[in-house]
C-alpha cells in the first residue's frame, strides 16, 4: 500500500466504545445509563465561576495550573510537586504509560476493567498483561495473587481500579497493602480512585496513605464522577515529584482549560454540599441493589455508581429491552451490561423492566 502508513501498534489499538444517549421515545420519558454520569447539574457557585472564566477564553489558561494545585495540595497536604493535573484520569493514563512504557514493556491490569487500559498500553508501544477478575457468587473482584504472580522482571507499571469499572467491586486497604508487599519498588502501582467518593465499606483504601507509606504508588483521582464536571474533563494525580515530572513532561500544554480549572476549584470548596448529593446517589444505589434481587437478580457488590450485569451472551437481547424501555445502558458485546445510578424514577424503570424479562 502507497502512502504514509501508521505504526503496526496504532493500527492494533481498540476502539474507545462510549455510552449512548438513549433513544427517544414517544409518551416515554427516556434516561441516559449508560455513562456513569452524576444526574446532578453543577452547583450555582460551580456554574458561576465557570461562567467568569468564560469571559476570558480568548486567553490561553494557566499552564502550570497554579490556583488549582495550590487548592488540591492545600486540601490533600502534599506539596504541589506530588500533584499532576490533566484532561480527565484518562490522559493521565496515557501520560504515565507514555512517559514510563515502550516496547518490551508490560502492564498488568484486571480484565475486565476500564475500557480505556488496553488502549493507552497499546498507544504506549508496551503489552499488556490482563488477569480476570474473579468470576461466581463473589465475582467482578481484581484476582491481587494471580496480578502479583503476573508480574515480572518485564513489568513497569500495574492498574488497580477501585472500585472496578465495570463490575463494581473495590479494593480493601488491606488487599492493597498485602499486594504492594509482593510488588518490587521499581514497578509503579496505580490506585484509580475515580469512584472513591462512592466506596461505603469496611477497611475502605486509603489512598493518601499509601501514597505515604510507598513511593511506587500513584493515585489518579477525577472531578467526572462524584463532582459532576464530566464534560469540563479535568483529573489530577498524586505520586512522587520524580514520577509527577516526567507525567507533566509528556503532558499537552495549556491542556486544561481555564473554564476546567475555575470549576474544578468552586468545586472543591463546595465539596460539603457535592457529598450530600454522592450520599443521595449512594442511598438510590442501595435501593436500586435492592428491587434488582427482589426481582430474582444477581449482581457483583456494587461501590460506584453504576452496576454490573453478568450476561454472556443476552447482553444484546437486554441491551436492546432496555432501549424499548426508554433506557440507554452500556453493553460490553458478550460479556454483560453496566447500569449507572441516576434518578429515581430511571431506577423504576430498570426494576420493572427486570422483574418481566428473564435473561439470566
Amino acid at each position: 500500500m502507497s502512502g504514509p502508513q501508521p505504526l503496526p501498534r496504532v493500527s492494533a489499538i481498540p476502539p474507545y466504545v462510549p455510552g449512548k444517549p438513549p433513544v427517544a421515545r414517544a409518551g416515554l420519558t427516556t434516561y441516559k445509563l449508560s455513562s456513569n454520569e452524576n444526574p446532578y447539574p453543577p452547583l450555582p457557585g460551580v456554574i458561576e465561576a465557570a461562567h467568569a472564566a468564560v469571559a476570558e477564553m480568548n486567553r490561553y489558561p494557566d499552564m502550570g495550573s497554579a490556583a488549582l494545585y495550590a487548592e488540591l495540595a492545600a486540601r490533600l497536604g502534599c506539596p504541589e510537586e506530588e500533584l499532576a493535573v490533566a484532561t480527565g484520569s484518562v490522559a493521565l493514563i496515557f501520560h504515565l504509560l507514555t512517559a514510563f512504557c515502550s516496547e518490551g514493556d508490560e502492564v498488568v491490569h484486571a480484565w475486565r476493567s476500564f475500557e480505556a487500559y488496553p488502549i493507552a498500553v497499546a498507544a504506549s508501544g508496551a503489552t499488556g498483561v490482563p488477569v480476570p477478575v474473579t468470576t461466581g457468587a463473589d465475582g467482578g473482584r481484581h484476582d491481587l495473587d494471580a496480578m502479583a504472580a503476573a508480574v515480572t522482571d518485564r513489568t513497569k507499571v500495574v492498574l488497580l481500579c477501585t472500585p472496578n469499572n465495570p463490575t463494581g467491586p473495590a479494593l480493601t486497604h488491606t488487599d492493597v497493602e498485602r499486594f504492594l508487599a509482593q510488588v518490587p519498588p521499581h514497578v509503579l502501582v496505580v490506585v484509580d480512585e475515580a469512584y472513591r467518593e462512592f466506596v461505603r465499606m469496611a477497611d475502605p483504601v486509603d489512598g493518601a496513605a499509601l501514597r505515604r507509606r510507598h513511593e511506587n504508588v500513584v493515585l489518579f483521582r477525577t472531578f467526572s464522577k462524584a463532582y459532576g464536571l464530566a464534560g469540563l474533563r479535568v483529573g489530577y494525580a498524586v505520586a512522587a515529584p520524580s514520577v509527577v515530572a516526567a507525567v507533566r513532561a509528556v503532558s499537552t500544554p495549556f491542556g486544561v482549560s481555564s473554564i476546567a480549572q475555575a470549576a474544578a476549584i468552586a468545586s472543591l470548596r463546595a465539596e460539603d454540599e457535592l457529598l450530600e448529593r454522592v450520599a443521595t446517589l449512594v442511598a438510590e444505589r442501595d435501593r436500586m441493589l435492592a428491587g434488582i434481587r427482589a426481582a430474582g437478580w444477581t449482581v457483583p457488590e456494587a461501590q460506584g455508581n453504576f452496576v454490573w450485569f453478568d450476561l454472556g451472551e443476552t447482553t444484546g437481547p437486554f441491551t436492546a429491552a432496555a432501549g424499548d424501555a426508554g433506557l440507554s445502558v452500556r453493553p460490553f458485546a458478550g460479556e454483560g451490561v453496566r447500569v449507572t445510578v441516576a434518578e429515581p424514577a430511571a431506577t423504576d424503570r430498570l426494576v420493572e423492566l427486570l422483574a418481566r424479562v428473564s435473561l439470566r
